[in-house]
């Protein structure tokens, strides 16, 4: 057996501490070598046992996580999973752990503490392992029962047919699928397309009680209009849609139209939204009137997807590994074909608006739809 994830798990509360301890012990590649209940405890701690992988609350007392999170990432960069709250502010907060380098958050829950966490057993052990791997980038400026849920494909919402092959309409779909990472990924390349972009779809793995801060972020980063979508939502030029967390987003026509639709359908590959049931609704939908974007992710969420796009006649691309936090969703696109190319994450933006035929020194200014 290989070398066990050495983890640092650091919270104010005892339960919490003693709750993630049982459950990333339950783990034979995870052992947590420590606990501290502040910032200033944690500091000789990484010191002392030099962990793989600190997780790390939020809500401290001497010093908030967040403080904690910035000169961590600046003085001695490492893999840092973030614990938040099923809150607006918690929301906000875990969004700027993200911006500060945490390679991903934790949702705690905020009634049932000791019940909900051991819920989330599976994704808390998962996102640990995914951390230890992920590319890390310094900030500038008894077990409990473990239940996997069944790994469907995107047939369970949208079963598979063949995209036709003559369009009413030349409208472009944008459609960008991400995970890991993709929040600060999804941020960049928002904010260097111009104001005529083509109509954007975005599913994102987020929480539900997070998709809405993080498309208020998006919005006010960038020259598009951003907001989190609307069932029957029209899709239009200069706007992106950003799917709702615990929601799948596909992309259906109107007559001559595109039109957002949500679906609570079952979880697919684990995941709603998934890329995979989005990329697949532009393919039947769109087809190669449409650009898919594979951006940092773990797993193999949308890969499938992205490959029936290809086959439809769209333009396919991805983030190359050396700037993708984790190359997991983008690697097994690039792996089964579906992806043309590969690019840098700053070069995405300009390889969109190439593909669009918006080039990126349009007039960059920001108009709001009725």
């Amino acid at each position: 057996m290989g070398k066990k994830i050495r983890v640092l798990v650091v919270d104010d509360s005892a339960v919490m501490r003693h709750l993630l301890t049982e459950i990333l012990n339950s783990d034979p590649g995870i052992e947590v070598v420590g606990t501290a209940p502040d910032p200033y405890v944690a500091r000789e701690k990484i010191k002392l046992l030099n962990p793989d992988v600190l997780t790390l609350d939020v809500e401290m007392p001497r010093m908030d996580g967040l403080a904690f999170l910035r000169n961590l990432m600046r003085l001695r960069p490492m893999p840092v999973v973030m614990c938040s709250s099923l809150t607006q502010h918690g929301a906000t907060v875990a969004l700027d752990a993200l911006a500060l380098g945490a390679v991903d958050f934790v949702a705690k829950p905020t009634v049932d503490v000791a019940h909900g966490i051991k819920d989330a057993a599976q994704e808390i052990i998962s996102k640990v392992k995914m951390a230890a791997r992920a590319q890390i980038r310094p900030f500038v400026d008894a077990a409990p029962e473990i239940v996997v849920a069944d790994r469907h494909d995107a047939s369970v919402v949208l079963p598979r047919r063949d995209a036709p092959t003559h369009f009413a309409t030349t409208d472009r779909i944008i459609a960008i699928g991400a995970s890991t990472g993709g929040t600060e990924a999804i941020k960049e390349v928002l904010s260097h397309l111009p104001a005529d972009t083509p109509g954007i779809v975005i599913s994102q793995h987020i929480p539900k009680a997070f998709s809405g801060a993080f498309a208020l972020r998006m919005d006010a980063s960038s020259v598009l209009n951003v907001c989190e979508a609307r069932d029957g939502q029209p899709i239009l030029a200069g706007h992106a849609y950003i799917a709702p967390g615990d929601l799948h987003l596909l992309v259906v026509r109107d007559g001559a139209r595109y039109q957002c639709r949500l679906s609570d359908g079952d979880l697919v590959n684990r995941h709603r939204p998934s890329v995979d049931v989005m990329f697949r609704s532009v393919a039947q939908s769109a087809g190669r009137n449409s650009i898919g974007v594979m951006l940092t992710g773990m797993g193999r969420d949308g890969a499938e997807g992205l490959k029936e796009m290809r086959e439809a006649g769209a333009s396919t691309i991805a983030q190359d590994e050396n700037t993708s936090v984790v190359w997991g969703m983008p690697g097994a696109a690039w792996q089964i074909g579906a992806a043309q190319s590969l690019h840098p994450l700053t070069q995405i933006a300009g390889r969109i608006s190439d593909l669009a035929g918006t080039p990126v020194d349009a007039p960059q200014r920001k108009t709001h739809s009725a």
